[in-house]
C-alpha cells in the first residue's frame, strides 16, 4: 500500500476515522477504524519492538467523562535504520479506498474497485482499445443521519429496484448540464436514469429524495454500511438515505472533547509529585504495575525511580499514588459540583472555573493574578478577576463522527462504537487524542453588575427574538437543548470581539487564538467568565505574548479599542437592524454579529459562530442605553463628525 503523510492532529480532527481526505494524487482515502491502528503494515512479524507507552496520554477528569482507561497520540511515522533503535518504526494509519465506484474521463465506464486498491488505475476498456483512460473515483456517495456512509446505490437507481442485475456494464455520461439532471447513469441493458434531485431531502431529515424514489412503491433505507472498518461490515439501519457529493461539508463532523489539565492535588499531596506520577518513566511503571495486578506502594516506586522520589515522604507517595492510580477520585478542586440547572458540559467546566478563578504554580499549570485596582477603566469598573495563565495544557480526543447534522443526540458510548469493530476490553478502550500546551488571560466579570444587568426588560426583549430563532431550527437541524441567556450572548460576544482584536495588538493570525467559556445563572453557583488561550504542540508552550496583553497598561487599551469597534460595524447600519429583524447568521441565531464585527474562524468558536450580538455590550442604534457597557463614540468618529458639519457649513 502506498504511504501519505498527514499531520498528527490532523488524524484527530478533521481527517480522524470515518473521513474522507483528498490525496496529492487526487484518491480519495478514509481513515479506517481504531482497531487496526498501532499495527506495521502487512503484520507485525519482525523484531522490532511496538511500545505503546510512548503514545499514552493521561488526561484524569476527560477519561472518566469518556469512561476510557487512557488516551493515545496517534503514531508518527519512524524509518527503520540498521543500527538504531527498532521501537515503534514503521508504524502507519491505515486508510481505505473510498468511494469504491470509478468512471473513465474518456470512455464514461462505471466500475467498482476494491477498498484495498491503491494507485493510478487504467481503464480497461479504453486500454483494450489501444487507447489511454484513468479510472477517477465518483463524486458521489450516499450517507444516513446516523454515521454510515455507502457508495452510491448505480444499480439499484438506475434499474430502479432493490435488486438489480449485475454483470452488466454502466456509464456516467455528462450531458452538458451544469446541474445534477446534466449527470446520467445508462446501462447496456437500456435502462438510463439521471441524477436530479438525489441531495434533496426534507429540513428535518426525515424524508429523502432517494429513499423515497428509488424505486416504485418503497422505500430504499440505509444499508447500514461501514466501510472505514475495512471490509462489508454493516448495521441494521432503517434509516432514509440520501446522496451527496463526497466533497460536501456534512458528510463529516468530528465529535471532540477537550479539557484544561487540572492538577490532582489534595492537602498531602504536592502538585510536583502527582506531576511526577503523570509523566513517564513513572506513568508508564504505574501503568505496568496497575495491568499485573500488583499492589502499587511506595517501596515499589522507589525501588525502580528512587532520585525522582527520594524528596517526599512514603505517605505523601502513597496518597499521591492513590489519586493516580484511583484516576481522579478525592481530587480537591477538580470534583464537579452538583448544581441545579447545570447540564454536563456546564458541570465539567465548573471545576475549571473554580482553578482559573485561583492562582497556580504547577508545572503545566501556572497562574497569576494581578490586584484588580492596578487596573483602570472599564477594568475595574466591570470585572471582578484578570487571572494570567503563563502556561497551560489542552487535552483534545476524538469521542466519534456525526454525519448530516453536527448535533445528533447520541450518547457518548453510541458515537464511540463506531470508531471500532469490536466494542475493546480493559485497557484497551482507548481514544485518540493530542495534548497542546499555550497560555491565555482569564477575565470574570462582575457578578452583581452582569445580574442587575440581564434583569432589565430592555434586555429580555433584545434576546427574545436570538431564543425563539433557535427554538424554530434545535428539532429540525437536531441541535441540542440549551438554554439561550443575555448572560451568555455577553460573553460569548465579548470573547469573539477580543479575539479580533488580539490579532492586531500582538500579532496572532485569526485562527491562533480560542475561547472557553464559564457561564451560568445557577443560584448560588453563578458563572460568568471566559479565558481566551493559544496553544501549539510544543510542550514549551507558547512565546508570553497573549500574555502580556493581558497586564495593566495594555489590556485596558485592547477592551477600549474592541468595545469602540463594536460601536459602528462597517456593514452598518444593514449589519445591526438585519439582526434586529430576523437574525442573521448561522441558523439565524445572530443578531447584530457579521463577519465585518463579530464573526471569528471556526475552529476558534465553540458555537459555530451563533449567539453574538454586539448590541447587547455597547447598544444599539435605536437604545443606545441597551448595552452592558454603555453607549460609547470613538474620538475618531467625534472628530469626522466636526470636520463634516464645518464642511457642510
Amino acid at each position: 500500500m502506498r504511504s501519505r503523510p498527514i499531520r498528527r492532529a490532523q488524524l484527530i480532527s478533521p481527517f480522524g476515522v470515518g473521513a474522507m481526505v483528498v490525496m496529492p494524487d487526487g484518491n480519495s482515502l478514509m481513515g479506517a477504524g481504531l482497531d487496526h491502528w498501532f499495527e506495521r503494515e502487512g503484520g507485525d512479524t519482525d523484531s522490532r519492538r511496538i511500545d505503546i507507552d510512548e503514545f499514552r496520554v493521561e488526561e484524569w477528569r476527560l477519561q472518566r467523562l469518556l469512561r476510557v482507561s487512557h488516551f493515545r497520540l496517534p503514531p508518527d511515522y519512524r524509518e527503520f535504520r540498521p543500527g538504531e533503535a527498532p521501537t515503534n518504526t514503521g508504524l502507519t494509519v491505515p486508510y481505505v479506498r473510498f468511494p469504491q465506484w470509478h468512471f473513465c474521463s474518456r470512455c464514461d465506464l462505471l466500475m467498482e474497485r476494491p477498498l484495498a486498491e491503491h494507485g493510478r488505475i487504467r481503464c480497461p476498456e479504453c486500454e483494450a482499445g489501444k487507447h489511454y483512460g484513468i479510472l477517477r473515483q465518483v463524486p458521489f456517495v450516499a450517507m444516513c443521519s446516523y454515521g454510515h456512509i455507502q457508495d452510491f446505490p448505480w444499480r439499484e437507481w438506475v434499474h430502479r429496484t432493490g435488486s438489480p442485475p449485475t454483470g452488466e456494464k454502466m456509464r456516467l455520461v455528462a450531458t452538458g448540464s451544469a446541474t445534477l439532471a446534466g449527470q446520467e447513469v445508462r446501462c447496456e441493458c437500456g435502462k438510463r436514469r439521471t441524477l436530479g434531485h438525489i441531495t434533496e431531502a426534507s429540513e428535518d431529515g426525515t424524508t429523502t429524495y432517494l429513499s423515497s424514489n428509488l424505486m416504485p412503491g418503497a422505500r430504499f433505507n440505509c444499508q447500514g454500511q461501514m466501510p472505514w472498518h475495512g471490509g462489508n461490515d454493516s448495521q441494521r439501519c432503517a434509516l432514509p438515505l440520501r446522496g451527496t457529493l463526497r466533497s460536501a461539508s456534512n458528510v463529516y463532523y468530528s465529535t471532540i472533547r477537550s479539557a484544561l489539565y487540572l492538577p490532582r492535588t489534595s492537602g498531602a499531596v504536592p502538585s510536583e509529585l502527582v506531576s511526577l506520577l503523570e509523566e513517564p518513566p513513572l506513568s508508564t511503571l504505574l501503568h505496568l504495575l496497575k495491568g499485573s495486578g500488583v499492589d502499587i506502594g511506595p517501596d515499589v516506586l522507589r525501588s525502580q525511580q528512587p532520585q525522582l522520589l527520594d524528596p517526599f515522604s512514603d505517605d505523601q507517595v502513597q496518597a499521591a499514588i492513590t489519586l493516580v492510580v484511583g484516576n481522579g477520585a478525592g481530587a480537591k478542586d477538580a470534583i464537579p459540583r452538583e448544581i441545579e440547572g447545570d447540564d454536563a458540559e456546564t458541570a465539567f467546566r465548573r471545576p475549571e472555573f473554580e482553578v482559573l478563578r485561583t492562582t497556580r504554580d504547577d508545572q503545566q499549570l501556572s497562574i497569576r493574578q494581578l490586584p484588580i485596582g492596578e487596573y483602570a477603566g472599564e477594568i475595574r469598573k466591570h470585572f471582578s478577576r484578570i487571572m494570567l495563565v503563563d502556561k497551560l495544557r489542552e487535552t483534545r480526543a476524538l469521542v466519534g463522527f456525526n454525519r448530516v447534522f453536527p448535533e445528533q443526540g447520541h450518547d457518548i458510548d453510541n458515537r464511540k462504537a463506531l470508531l471500532r469493530r469490536k466494542p475493546p476490553e480493559r485497557p484497551n478502550d482507548w481514544l485518540p487524542a493530542y495534548t497542546v500546551y499555550g497560555e491565555g488571560i482569564f477575565l470574570e466579570f462582575h457578578e452583581k453588575s452582569i445580574h442587575a444587568w440581564e434583569q432589565g426588560d430592555r434586555v429580555k426583549a433584545r434576546v427574545a427574538p436570538l431564543v425563539a430563532h433557535y427554538s424554530d431550527v434545535q428539532q429540525n437541524r437536531k441541535l441540542q437543548q440549551r438554554s439561550v441567556t443575555s448572560r451568555f450572548v455577553l460573553v460569548h460576544t465579548l470573547a469573539h470581539l477580543l479575539m479580533n482584536r488580539l490579532t492586531f495588538e500582538c500579532g496572532y493570525s485569526s485562527a491562533a487564538l480560542r475561547e472557553r467559556l464559564y457561564v451560568s445563572s445557577g443560584p448560588g453557583a453563578e458563572m460568568a467568565g471566559l479565558l481566551i488561550y493559544t496553544a501549539a504542540g510544543d510542550a514549551e508552550g507558547t512565546m508570553g505574548g497573549l500574555v502580556r496583553m493581558g497586564k495593566p497598561g495594555n489590556l485596558e487599551a485592547v477592551l477600549q479599542r474592541a468595545l469602540e469597534g463594536a460601536q459602528w460595524c462597517s456593514a452598518d447600519p444593514v449589519c445591526m437592524e438585519a439582526g434586529e429583524r430576523g437574525g442573521q447568521g448561522p441558523d439565524s441565531c445572530n443578531l447584530a454579529a457579521c463577519h465585518n464585527c463579530s464573526l471569528v474562524p471556526e475552529t476558534a468558536c465553540e458555537e459555530f459562530n451563533r449567539f453574538l450580538d454586539r448590541a447587547l455590550l455597547v447598544g444599539s442604534l435605536s437604545e443606545p442605553g441597551l448595552g452592558f457597557f454603555g453607549a460609547r463614540v470613538p474620538d475618531g468618529a467625534q472628530t469626522q463628525l466636526e470636520i463634516g458639519t464645518t464642511a457642510q457649513v
